[in-house]
């Protein structure tokens, strides 16, 4: 068994010293070598600052802290677009991880997202996706991921719109991976199998927030645990706070509830995952390491470690129990 409150107090310090003002935060702390780090009140320090008290069970509840929470947020959307801006993300990722923030406060953008209402069009979604860079799929996918949950979380989608969403992906399934787009995988230059799976990842949690199925499961699986068999993720994979972990978890886990198929095999990669992953926790210097004092990085591994916990049950306590901001409406 795990004791994860000694991390979780850590995290919620981390949170405190980004705070700037009343429901504002800032990302980082401090800036980079190349200088272009937007310090101070920032979209995403806002936005995961949100997300990581709602997982902690630190949500504020006051209605007037609420409120200002919310108007923190929805004065840096820009007026006459609807969107919200910042450098480190598309448009689209930026705009649909702030509105899925401001879903947590029963809220959303005080404008209507203007300048993503043209992806309502007939074929416009689908456009938008047969041109999408399929060589970049884990970036390229927060535009085909994003704007589902702009639409969505804005009220502005029908459920027309949605039942074509949903067909792309079911035609588009990649009978080999499990992954999105099919054939792409199989061209002479690809991008490597873990690309497929974060961008997929982003896909997965639309699905799973709609109720959908996922056409080819058993394949992901096999992805899954292939990617971490060969050690095949990256580096620093499970020894850093950031998203590869949850979107390669989040695969795993969920393909996993929609079949039986190589159940055992599944748990055990994840319970030798999360022993090396708590090595990186219970080690990390959390006054010096970029990668919790950038909210945004933190934000991705506090999912870690949440869907991790409601998996392996009992394997990962707290005095609460983290939730996982997906189980509540779709993106981080």
């Amino acid at each position: 068994m795990y004791d994860l409150q000694p991390i979780i107090n850590k995290i919620s310090e981390r949170i405190e010293t980004h705070k700037v003002g009343e429901g504002r935060y800032a990302r980082w702390l401090w800036q980079n070598a190349k200088g272009n780090r937007e310090l101070g009140l920032n979209p995403y320090g806002c936005a995961d600052a949100a997300n990581l008290l709602y997982m902690l069970g630190h949500f504020p509840r006051d209605t007037e802290e609420r409120a200002e929470w919310v108007f923190a947020v929805q004065e840096m959307q820009d007026t006459e677009s609807g969107l919200f801006h910042e450098k480190t993300h598309h448009p689209l990722h930026t705009n649909a991880h702030v509105t899925a923030a401001l879903e947590l406060f029963d809220a959303v953008p005080k404008y209507r997202p203007f300048a993503a209402l043209s992806y309502l069009e007939s074929g416009s979604f689908e456009g938008l996706m047969e041109n999408l860079d399929w060589k970049n799929p884990w970036p390229q996918s927060h535009q085909g991921a994003g704007i589902y949950v702009i639409l969505n979380l804005c009220e502005e989608a029908t459920p027309e719109w949605n039942d074509a969403y949903f067909k792309w992906f079911w035609d588009n399934a990649d009978p080999e991976t499990g992954f999105w787009r099919a054939g792409d995988y199989q061209a002479e230059e690809h991008a490597p199998l873990y690309q497929f799976m974060a961008g997929g990842f982003h896909y997965m949690f639309n699905h799973e927030s709609a109720h959908m199925p996922i056409r080819y499961p058993e394949r992901i699986i096999d992805s899954c645990i292939q990617l971490y068999q060969e050690n095949s993720i990256g580096k620093v994979f499970a020894k850093t706070a950031g998203f590869l972990e949850i979107d390669w978890i989040y695969c795993l886990t969920r393909a996993c509830e929609q079949t039986h198929y190589r159940y055992d095999e599944v748990k055990a990669s994840l319970r030798q995952f999360t022993k090396e992953y708590m090595e990186f926790w219970n080690n990390v210097d959390w006054e010096t390491n970029e990668s919790v004092n950038d909210l945004h990085l933190l934000f991705g591994g506090v999912c870690a470690l949440a869907e991790l916990q409601r998996v392996l049950r009992g394997e990962l306590r707290s005095d609460k129990p983290l939730k996982l901001v997906l189980d509540r409406r779709p993106f981080i």
